[in-house]
């Protein structure tokens, strides 16, 4: 799993940051975008450090590509974005296609993170459209 630093094009990853601050205010924590070979971190708040095992990470989530598949057509529903609990804070994570977007936050509510990933399927669908 490689870093890219020019993986998302700068309109993009500002509709991300926008959508993602909107969404969760002040307890946003980082953004980062990612495809199954590549990432690249478009937000850290300036409190935390930039230490963390980041393409591990990746690595672990693009497991969301393969969940959107195999949970296609079960009573369900589709698959629509995972939700992890930490220690110190939360992780939403939202898949479109072959790419997809993990949002880490201090606190989360039912409503926030729903929020958060709707605002994110509706981007990442965008992009969707327009790259076909």
């Amino acid at each position: 799993m490689d870093a890219d630093p020019d993986l998302v094009a700068a309109d993009l990853s500002e509709s991300i940051r926008a959508a993602c601050r909107t969404a969760v205010g002040d307890t946003l924590r980082s953004i980062t975008y990612f495809t199954p070979t590549s990432f690249q971190q478009l937000y850290l708040r300036s409190d935390l450090e930039s230490d963390a095992d980041l393409a591990g990470f990746v690595e672990h989530e693009t497991d969301g590509f393969h969940a959107t598949r195999a949970y296609r057509g079960s009573e369900l529903g589709d698959y629509q974005y995972t939700i992890r609990a930490f220690e110190n804070g939360y992780m939403t994570r939202v898949t479109r296609n072959d790419h997809g977007v993990f949002v880490t936050t201090d606190s989360l509510t039912e409503r926030r993170s729903k929020e958060v990933a709707s605002a994110l399927h509706e981007i990442l669908s965008e992009q969707v459209s327009e790259a076909a």
